[in-house]
């Protein structure tokens, strides 16, 4: 059975084997082949590969397949890590070097900006890269609790479907998780709850490795005391989700405080277990270093923060710049920020909570209104059209753009290049998430 879903999705049409040349990848990490003229998407094909694979969807304009045999193998593949890999579906690219995956995810970059921003980078960034292995510093851990083998799953989802991967260990997550599935499915087995708890949130700190096991049905005292006695052991945080995030409860130790540094800056950055934070910090302290030379700040500058968060770039901006301002649409957030420039001894910024994706009233806000010579942001997946549309009349004569999704960084490029009269002096890619397809990157604008 698990042989089928490996090859075959529910409802996959009935058709015989084919082979395919692949010849470049999708922005998810797909091959693209064409077989009769009509193209195909490819899971797990590398550029230059004959494959022989299996169709998992038909549709009018293109077919959809999985790799079952590699007849002409790539340069670029090597024998994935994770014994899990072909099932598991939270990364897709371990069969692909990491110098190889850094290059391709670059090409996804430059081609994102040529045809969709009409835009081309005066120099191509050096990529940034850092360990590929035991990165992962936030995750969501799916939990089931499977009858007919007498346990429960904790881990990500299969590839294909809706099932959970049977998992005893994740080679990407940050190893105090990574290492301890086993021991993680072992607690929720023996729990009362075991079929009300759905989810395991991770966030690991420089300092500690938290827990955030959300349940749907009060838990019992037998089971208090057990995750206790766990948490204890083990020494992890704790903590319990009744509910929403407003819900969340620290349950071990009593006191209890996650972080991570800039060491280059001097700086803490204290955050709650469901906050947003770069889930790869050895990388994300790379990229605040280069961010911040790209940027180019002097100490008369005054520098304006967009999606600022916790202030993961503030702060070290804060050190080099006459004054930041930061704006988050997360009030908890902005707290935190304000906090952590306290407690680090900053006294150069200021926040303000406002939605940036809300263009009716980004108009109205006080932000705005002022100039700013350097402008750093930092947006969702979604990217920032309703702001950058507006960045012209900040006057700023450098803008740098951190960018998690190519296709919106190239749309919103394209605003600033081609209305705003910037130049495109630089864009690079960063490898956040090794062995996924997830392509994060980094461009500098000027006058």
């Amino acid at each position: 059975m698990s042989r089928r879903r490996k090859y075959r999705k529910p409802g996959a049409p009935n058709l015989p084997p084919a082979e395919a040349r692949i010849e470049s990848l999708t922005l998810d990490g797909r091959g693209v082949a064409h077989v009769e003229g009509k193209t195909v998407f490819i899971e797990g094909g590398i550029p230059g590969e004959r494959v022989r694979f299996s169709y998992q969807s038909r549709k009018p304009n293109f077919d959809e397949g999985q790799v079952l045999e590699v007849l002409e193998p790539a340069p670029q593949r090597v024998e994935p890590r994770c014994p899990h890999y072909a099932l598991c579906g939270a990364c897709s690219w371990q069969h692909i070097a990491l110098e190889a995956q850094i290059h391709y995810k670059q090409q996804v970059l430059l081609e994102n900006l040529a045809h969709i921003g009409k835009v081309t980078p005066e120099t191509v960034i050096a990529p940034l890269t850092a360990d590929g292995w035991g990165y992962r510093r936030k995750a969501r851990l799916g939990v089931r609790w499977v009858a007919k083998k007498g346990r429960a799953l904790v881990g990500f989802r299969e590839r294909s479907g809706h099932f959970l991967a049977d998992l005893s260990r994740c080679e990407i997550l940050h190893p105090s998780v990574g290492e301890a599935l086993e021991t993680l499915q072992a607690l929720i087995s023996g729990l009362d709850a075991r079929q009300c708890i759905p989810q395991i949130e991770v966030a690991v700190g420089d300092n500690a490795t938290a827990l955030v096991l959300r349940h749907m049905e009060p838990l019992s005292d037998a089971d208090t005391g057990k995750l206790l006695a766990f948490a204890e052991a083990r020494g992890f945080q704790l903590y319990l989700q009744p509910q929403g995030p407003d819900s969340l409860q620290r349950l071990w130790p009593p006191t209890a405080a996650l972080y991570y540094a800039h060491p280059d800056s001097g700086i803490r950055v204290d955050f709650e277990p469901l906050d947003f934070f770069q889930v790869n910090q050895p990388l994300n302290l790379k990229m605040v270093q280069q961010a911040l030379e790209l940027l180019q700040v002097g100490p008369e500058d005054r520098v304006l923060d967009l999606f600022c968060g916790l202030g993961n770039f503030t702060l070290p901006l804060a050190r080099r710049a006459a004054s930041v301002t930061g704006v988050e649409g997360d009030a908890a957030m902005v707290a935190r920020a304000r906090a952590a420039a306290q407690a680090n001894g900053i006294g150069n910024t200021d926040y303000f909570a406002y939605n940036l994706m809300d263009e009716a009233g980004l108009d109205r806000q006080p932000w705005l209104r002022q100039s700013f010579d350097k402008i750093l942001l930092d947006p969702p997946r979604a990217g920032a059209r309703e702001v950058v549309t507006r960045l012209g009349k900040t006057g700023a004569g450098r803008i740098v753009y951190v960018s998690c999704h190519p296709g919106t960084l190239a749309r919103d490029a394209e605003i600033l290049v081609h209305t705003h009269g910037y130049r495109l002096l630089g864009a690079g890619v960063m490898d956040m998430f090794p062995h996924t397809s997830h392509v994060e990157s980094i461009a500098v604008f000027g006058r």
